[in-house]
């Protein structure tokens, strides 16, 4: 059968997402919601807060997507704080498993203090290294108390998304003084019929200079098996290194990481139990 290539639409990559959640065991599946927390000071400013994302129940995790301090506010225990309520929320919505990223610029020794360890690394060609995090909530942690808790006259607030501008504002300029924005392209793209009928696609980006990451991958069930999704692999490593990249990555379960280890994907990190009763990975290929 002949197949042409053709950029992806918004509505089809709303389809991949929808498919692959078929694809994936059924004790996976689960609800999202994006939720954002702030501190304010005296006069009403923000001074710290977080943006994260829970994954309710079977999936059972919260990612902390943000969490930022006001450099004029830090070592006042306002970042601890938030923690806290963070692991509140997660607990409460039946949550067993917090995740988070930080940078060696950053704040790894902080998230160390209140109990969470890193599953993977990640050295970039700027030379700074991400780490990834995670802390089991069912599974008994020393309680951290700050040095410093002049900051508890706050309280921790439920925020909006205007917050949620202010604190990926804070992330942003802090994160710039040490790694400056890499430029993104975009690669999304479809293989089609001959009557023009979807038959795979892909949803991946590269920061240029830096590694690319594939987002999703999705090849209709009755033509798989047949390279396709190999393909469009081959077509993302051809794009992350005309862009100067040297490294792509990707995140599996155990229900589909033998696809990637076929096509030469290394494991970097492993979440062993999350969600409950499988595993997840995060993987990388040298291009």
């Amino acid at each position: 059968m002949e197949y042409r290539i053709e950029d992806l639409t918004k509505e089809e990559a709303a389809y991949i997402g929808e498919k692959i959640n078929e694809i994936v065991p059924r004790e996976v599946d689960a609800d999202e919601e994006e939720f954002v927390l702030k501190v304010v000071n005296d006069d009403g400013g923000i001074i710290g807060g977080c943006i994260a994302r829970a994954y309710e129940y079977h999936w059972s995790r919260v990612l902390l997507e943000e969490l930022w301090v006001d450099e004029r506010w830090r070592r006042q225990g306002i970042g601890s704080m938030i923690i806290r309520e963070v692991e509140r929320i997660a607990r409460e919505k039946g949550c067993r498993v917090v995740t988070l990223g930080t940078a060696s610029f950053m704040a790894r020794p902080f998230y160390e203090k209140h109990g969470y360890t890193v599953f993977t690394t990640l050295k970039k060609p700027n030379g700074h290294i991400s780490y990834s995090l995670v802390k089991y909530l069912d599974r008994d942690a020393p309680e951290y108390v700050p040095t410093s808790n002049s900051g508890a006259r706050f309280r921790v607030l439920p925020g909006n998304d205007d917050d949620a501008d202010v604190i990926e504002n804070g992330i942003d300029t802090y994160s710039e003084a040490y790694e400056p924005k890499c430029e993104s392209v975009d690669y999304c793209r479809k293989l089609v019929d001959k009557d023009g009928r979807f038959v795979a696609g892909v949803i991946a980006d590269v920061d240029k200079g830096s590694y690319g990451f594939i987002d999703a991958l999705f090849v209709e069930e009755p033509l798989r098996h047949q390279g396709l999704g190999t393909y469009f692999l081959k077509e993302a490593d051809k794009t992350a290194k005309e862009n100067g990249a040297s490294m792509i990555l990707t995140t599996a379960g155990d229900w589909n990481v033998g696809f990637f280890k076929k096509n030469g994907y290394l494991l970097r990190g492993e979440l062993k139990d999350v969600p409950k009763g499988h595993d997840c990975y995060e993987l990388y290929k040298m291009i």
